[in-house]
């Protein structure tokens, strides 16, 4: 793990790395959950929250939302936030991003891996389902720019390996936008970008 990944995220500060979970079996399998995911996902976007404000923001229970952020607190990835009161206890995410294969030597941890690689799958194929489907709502400008591509590909290991270290080279430029509303330019918006590598039979 980088030396960085326990920098709390707050904004105008130099953005932690993505936190590496390889060789972390109980860290895959705590975040290997739909609502933790969305609630790292909410605080990563909004900053900190309460149980209660996370709870409004993805429709659950107060102590539902509760448990599952002590739960990724007590892995890492959570902490609680200054500002708290009384009751009322902000949580802030720890870090943004994280990064993991299933490709490991240790047969515990590449079944962790293979299980939130799974749940992250099955939570992008819905929101790009869902997004695509609402994408005729969208102004003209937004709708010239999204949608899909698709295209295959005759590569070696080696040159894929290379093309997504360049493309997410290229995406991690954006990153300090989410950690900091004031970088975001007038007229932005969230978007998101689900890349799928998989073998086809010609």
């Amino acid at each position: 793990m980088s030396s960085e990944a326990s920098d709390p995220v707050r904004p105008g500060t130099r953005l932690p790395q993505p936190r590496d979970l390889a060789g972390d079996p109980y860290a895959l399998r705590a975040l290997a959950h739909p609502l933790r995911l969305r609630l790292l996902e909410e605080l990563t976007m909004l900053g900190p929250l309460t149980a209660t404000e996370a709870a409004a923001r993805v429709g659950e229970s107060p102590s539902s939302c509760s448990f599952h952020l002590r739960t990724l607190a007590k892995y890492g990835f959570v902490e609680e936030a200054e500002g708290g009161a009384g009751r009322r206890r902000p949580w802030r995410a720890v870090t943004i991003g994280t990064r993991f294969t299933d490709v490991q030597e240790d047969t515990e941890t590449a079944l962790a891996a293979g299980a939130l690689s799974r749940v992250i799958v099955e939570r992008l194929i819905a929101r790009a389902r869902a997004g695509l489907e609402a994408r005729h709502l969208l102004p003209d400008e937004w709708r010239a720019v999204t949608g899909t591509n698709d295209m295959t590909l005759y590569v070696t290991p080696e040159e894929m390996k290379a093309l997504d270290e360049e493309i997410l080279e290229k995406l991690w430029g954006f990153r300090e936008r989410i950690a900091d509303p004031t970088k975001r330019p007038e007229g932005s918006r969230p978007l998101q970008l689900a890349m799928f590598l998989y073998p086809v039979d010609p």
